[in-house]
């Protein structure tokens, strides 16, 4: 069995260690090592965007991602985005949008809208579609998601 390590990281902007194997995924981490759920595991190869989550400003697909990787950086998930009093402008407005159903695709969306929106704005309906193109929804049709993200983007980031 392979030696594992002690990673250094932050995650959520608290700084943690874990213990991490060679070939253990960043996903597997968060979900079964510390308990962060709300990454949702969708298809384990990268094609899908469910276990988006931002790593130093850039969303990653957590699936993709070893562990050890992530020493020294910064991971930011679904758990880290809401402030401690309500919802943020983006989650509010996928809710308000109807931009989800069974929920497994929408905190990977959520984070790339997030990380989007730090990057861009203003962005126009073809950048949206461009950069959420990594995202997947078998529920719902992807013009509600639009939708959410141009309103995200007309209110106030926190």
């Amino acid at each position: 069995m392979a030696r594992q390590r002690i990673i250094s990281t932050s995650i959520n902007g608290n700084p943690i260690e874990f213990l991490a194997a060679p070939r253990q995924t960043l996903l597997e981490v968060l979900r079964e090592n510390l308990d962060l759920i709300g990454t949702k595991e969708g298809c384990s190869n990268g094609n899908c965007g469910a276990c988006t989550v931002i790593l130093d400003g850039r969303p990653v697909d957590s699936c993709l991602v070893l562990a050890v990787e992530v020493e020294g950086s910064e991971v930011e998930t679904i758990e880290g985005v809401a402030a401690s009093d309500g919802l943020h402008v983006i989650q509010d407005a996928f809710l308000s949008q109807a931009a989800l159903q069974c929920g497994i695709c929408t905190p990977g969306f959520i984070m790339s809208t997030k990380a989007l929106l730090e990057e861009n704005s203003s962005p126009s309906e073809a950048e949206i579609r461009f950069h959420l193109a990594g995202n997947l929804c078998r529920c719902t049709g992807y013009d509600k998601i639009v939708r959410a993200v141009e309103q995200a983007a007309a209110g106030e980031m926190n």
